[in-house]
């Protein structure tokens, strides 16, 4: 279970070094915090404890894997009842072209990053897939040109103070 607890300076040095490069050793990210080696991997493991770190993956390239086409999809649902979304949220996340969703407020119920191999497979997702769940409403695409920027860190700065401010 996921428990807030304050957060020391070392703690968001680790978070932030961990953020910058999962793949760093325990010895080396001790060395760069300023602490030494076991209690650098008992800080880590409670941090992955207490939820603040949700686990460790590879960035990989979708375009050399053959995944050419990244387009989002707006989901708008007939019913926005609580049984409804976690049906459809339930649904989402069995499509593997599916690799985020988010639920929205105001007009749209939900936004799809989708990838595909190319604009037929994503056409076919959209009309055989997502259009065929129940309780879609309505779906509006838009198809990716340029990735401007990907960051999948966050604003540790600005969550530390706001977490002790």
């Amino acid at each position: 279970m996921k428990h807030k607890f304050q957060l020391d300076d070392i703690d968001w040095q680790i978070l932030g070094e961990l953020q910058k490069d999962g793949r760093i050793t325990n010895v080396e990210l001790a060395k760069r915090i300023g602490i030494s080696a076991p209690p650098c991997l008992r800080r880590v493991r409670t941090l992955e404890k207490k939820g603040y770190i949700d686990g460790f993956h590879a960035t990989l390239d979708q375009k050399l894997l053959g995944l050419g086409v990244t387009a989002f999809a707006m989901v708008g649902l007939t019913s926005q009842a609580e049984s409804d979304l976690q049906a459809f949220s339930n649904q989402i996340s069995q499509m593997p072209q599916v690799t985020e969703c988010y639920m929205l407020s105001g007009e749209i119920d939900f936004i799809l990053k989708c990838t595909t191999t190319d604009l037929a497979s994503f056409q076919d997702f959209i009309i055989n897939g997502l259009t065929a769940i129940p309780n879609v409403d309505s779906v509006k695409t838009s198809l990716a040109i340029k990735r401007c920027k990907s960051n999948s860190g966050i604003d540790l700065q600005a969550a530390k103070t706001f977490s002790t401010g």
